[in-house]
């Protein structure tokens, strides 16, 4: 597919999706720096969180793709989890094995340790949210073939993803259900956006278009969604539930990753070629960054952006190497 420059295209979506990625993972890199609450910035900082919604957006638009193919759900499901899972179970033993071995050992605490490593269970039982996204992502493809099936014969399900957002009211404040599977609501909340970005998928791959006076909508809603949750985040944090925030997230990300996509048609390609690269590192910043490399890195002192820096900078061969690595090892399996 080639980059479309008529008015704002859904192609440049697919066409940029590498590059998206890597402003997406940038900002989830500059989310995981500690800022300090009082800092005038804290509540634009909040923002980089909304990376991992890029992240879902983008997968959703992927899956459309995959799933409207030739592709045999066999297959679909095979080279998916052949991507990540593999990648998942050697970053989760280097994580979760060290602590194991650091404690009791008996029965509970193993069956506790495989759990984690296999399925972050402890995720879906108690909220433990290291690598929280990678179990997610694992079970929203398990959901996905039935939703592009079921959209395709019947279009108006399209409109699912509005009551996916009316779940995310009720886990939050109808009191059965959040007690039952509210410890869960950064899931919850990022459901929808996922399922949008499958929607969208459609509009990607006919290679549709939006008149070029529509960029200030998609500015405006920029704009204000961003606005309010910057604004929320820095006068009120910790006084508003966190998901107020998530459904926010979606129609600025839907409109920023239409503005970002088309926009960057004009960017020089060195610096498209360096998005590129922490694009297709994604998977492996996510899992490495924080636990691996953060964790050490603001030991030292060395202020937002010194840290920052230093984290980028050994985190990004790192992921580069177990990419290479894994990539090796999964194609074996798949053939």
């Amino acid at each position: 597919m080639t980059p479309t420059t008529n008015g704002i295209s859904f192609a440049n979506i697919s066409y940029h999706r590498s590059e998206l990625m890597g402003l997406a993972m940038i900002a989830i890199v500059l989310f995981h720096v500690n800022v300090p609450r009082l800092s005038p910035f804290y509540g634009l900082w909040r923002m980089g969180n909304m990376g991992v919604d890029v992240f879902l957006f983008l997968s959703g638009v992927g899956l459309w793709y995959a799933l409207t193919g030739n592709t045999s759900l066999k297959r679909f499901f095979t080279r998916r989890y052949l991507r990540i899972y593999p990648t998942w179970l050697l970053v989760a033993s280097l994580y979760y094995v060290p602590r194991f071995l650091q404690g009791a050992k008996g029965t509970k605490e193993m069956i506790d340790l495989a759990g984690d490593v296999l399925v972050n269970w402890d995720f879906w039982l108690h909220d433990e949210l290291t690598f929280w996204y990678i179990p997610a992502t694992m079970m929203l493809y398990l959901f996905a073939p039935a939703y592009v099936k079921l959209v395709s014969r019947h279009p108006v399900y399209r409109w699912l993803p509005v009551l996916m957002i009316v779940w995310c009211v009720a886990v939050q404040w109808v009191v059965p259900l959040h007690n039952a599977v509210g410890h869960i609501e950064i899931f919850w909340s990022r459901v929808p956006i996922f399922f949008i970005g499958i929607n969208c998928g459609a509009m990607v791959k006919q290679g549709q278009s939006l008149s070029a006076q529509s960029v200030w909508l998609l500015v405006a809603a920029a704009v204000l969604s961003l606005g309010v949750d910057i604004y929320l985040e820095q006068t009120r944090h910790g006084l508003f539930p966190l998901f107020i925030g998530r459904m926010l997230y979606i129609p600025a990300t839907f409109s920023l990753v239409l503005l970002l996509s088309n926009w960057l048609t004009a960017v020089p390609q060195v610096i498209k070629r360096a998005l590129r690269l922490v694009g297709m590192v994604s998977l492996e910043m996510y899992l490495l960054h924080v636990h691996f490399v953060l964790v050490r890195v603001q030991n030292m002192q060395w202020g937002y952006w010194g840290t920052f820096l230093a984290c980028f900078a050994i985190t990004l061969p790192l992921a580069w190497l177990l990419n290479k690595g894994m990539e090796k090892l999964t194609k074996r399996f798949e053939r």
